[in-house]
């Protein structure tokens, strides 16, 4: 059910992009502090996958009903983080990560229906040691270019070998149809050789598709209720 995606990275990615860097970012001490902070975070992933995979069996046996229809891992990758931190105006080290960048670890969990995201939620927020940090529900209130999803931030304590360390992670929970439409929305607009006079016009189409994925994935739920 766990997908790993593309940029998922390695302790030896970690290195390579550091090892790239121009200034003291780049020394011994600072690529072992992004080394061991990544692993906390991919631990926190990990520890949140395997509570979204018990919650989803959980409903199959007691529902006869599986909530969730995969889930994607996700690493942001180290010149992402450097350039988020230099956009909120704070010092590119790994010191300046804890408690102002939450996302770099996340998972995205595709569900089949709209209730199933608000399943998903309650169910994970229920769980004692889980914190919730922010929300924000794009599914009710979509972004303008049409974009829905519930975005949560949530924190889990992570048990190392000489330490606990309450991680956060970012996680996504939206429906396949919203998956669908943000995987192309995202390929229009980050695409890099799109004609612009192209990106303005399926960017219009893809708001109006939103309004009708939503429309046709709320008919779908009530049938599914039904039978």
């Amino acid at each position: 059910m766990i997908l790993e995606r593309e940029n998922v990275i390695n302790i030896n990615d970690i290195k390579r992009q550091m090892s790239q860097l121009t200034d003291d970012r780049r020394d011994g001490e600072e690529i072992s502090k992004f080394v061991s902070y990544y692993q906390l975070c991919r631990a926190a992933v990990g520890e949140f996958g395997t509570k979204l995979e018990n919650l989803d069996s959980d409903y199959q046996v007691r529902h006869n009903h599986n909530p969730i229809h995969h889930i994607e891992v996700r690493m942001k990758d180290v010149g992402s983080l450097i350039g988020k931190l230099e956009r909120k105006g704070l010092e590119p080290t790994i010191d300046s990560v804890p408690g102002n960048i939450f996302d770099v670890g996340g998972l995205r969990v595709i569900t089949n229906y709209l209730d199933d995201v608000y399943t998903v939620e309650k169910n994970l927020l229920a769980q004692t040691d889980v914190k919730l940090i922010k929300r924000k529900n794009y599914i009710k209130n979509p972004k303008p270019s049409g974009y829905r999803s519930l975005h949560l931030v949530v924190s889990v304590p992570v048990f190392q070998s000489d330490s606990v360390q309450v991680t956060p992670v970012e996680i996504q929970i939206r429906t396949v149809g919203m998956d669908m439409w943000g995987s192309l929305e995202h390929k229009l607009r980050y695409k890099t050789d799109v004609d612009e006079d192209k990106v303005a016009k399926y960017s219009e189409e893809l708001q109006g598709y939103s309004d009708e994925i939503n429309h046709i994935e709320t008919n779908m739920q009530k049938i599914f209720h039904d039978l």
